[in-house]
């Protein structure tokens, strides 16, 4: 995940478990050599594993939204929503920013849904509005369109927010909600005897951050963006096949 401006506190809901990239890479690979593609480098997977990261991530918030447009059976709606809601919930977050942080969102955010600020010397924080920065202008060019402390509006412009009413001492507390983005997956390697073997231990290997249920959404989209086409159930008999000779290699 991106870095957090100092001064701020982060709470979110962690998930118990990862999508191994070093699975999907040993998969992708043994798929592709299956297919005759040739050999796809460390570097090439990383790259195509974001993106198909990015992809499937950002897929959610279409499908969601066409969700809510289609007339029907709303059991059955309902079911899906909560399907992709629970997927989209591993990355909420709660931020309490501090100090100069007030009007400093992290790079993270993919979308900001909750801006809340506690006035100086209170015990309530009030829910602000977002405004477009138009509308913001018009409410700060007087002090009788101002608005007051208890109902606080803002503009986002790439990483800061700005709040009106906006005086250094109006408020000493801000409590931020939004969705973060998915950290970069990175299978990090050594060079032994001139092969790529995997190296957990490295300060930048990272797993997916998607739900469990995504690796094999996860592998067919790589192998697309790598010119190979593979059905479904050869990814999942392929998984399995990687993952038994992982346990023999594991007991030899």
């Amino acid at each position: 995940m991106g870095g957090h401006p100092s001064g701020w506190s982060l709470n979110y809901k962690k998930r118990i478990m990862a999508v191994s990239v070093d699975r999907v890479y040993q998969t992708v690979l043994a798929i592709a050599n299956k297919e005759q593609r040739g050999y796809i480098t460390p570097q090439e997977f990383n790259l195509f594993a974001n993106q198909a990261q990015n992809e499937i991530f950002e897929q959610y918030f279409y499908d969601l939204n066409q969700m809510l447009r289609i007339p029907g059976n709303k059991t059955v709606s309902s079911d899906a929503r909560d399907i992709i809601e629970e997927k989209i919930s591993l990355f909420r977050v709660n931020e309490a920013p501090t100090g100069a942080d007030l009007s400093v969102v992290t790079p993270a955010v993919y979308r900001l849904e909750t801006v809340k600020y506690r006035p100086t010397g209170t015990t309530i924080f009030y829910t602000a509005e977002e405004v477009t920065k138009k509308e913001y202008d018009m409410y700060e060019a007087a002090a009788l369109t101002r608005p007051p402390a208890n109902r606080p509006i803002y503009y986002r412009a790439g990483n800061n927010i700005y709040r009106s009413p906006s005086g250094n001492d109006v408020y000493d507390s801000i409590r931020i909600d939004y969705i973060r983005r998915p950290s970069v997956a990175n299978w990090a390697y050594l060079v032994v005897n001139e092969a790529a073997l995997v190296n957990t231990s490295a300060a930048d290997y990272n797993d997916f951050e998607l739900h469990d249920s995504e690796e094999k959404n996860l592998v067919i989209k790589i192998l697309q963006y790598a010119g190979v086409s593979s059905k479904s159930m050869d990814v999942v008999q392929v998984a399995a096949q990687e993952e038994s000779k992982n346990i023999q290699q594991a007991k030899a």
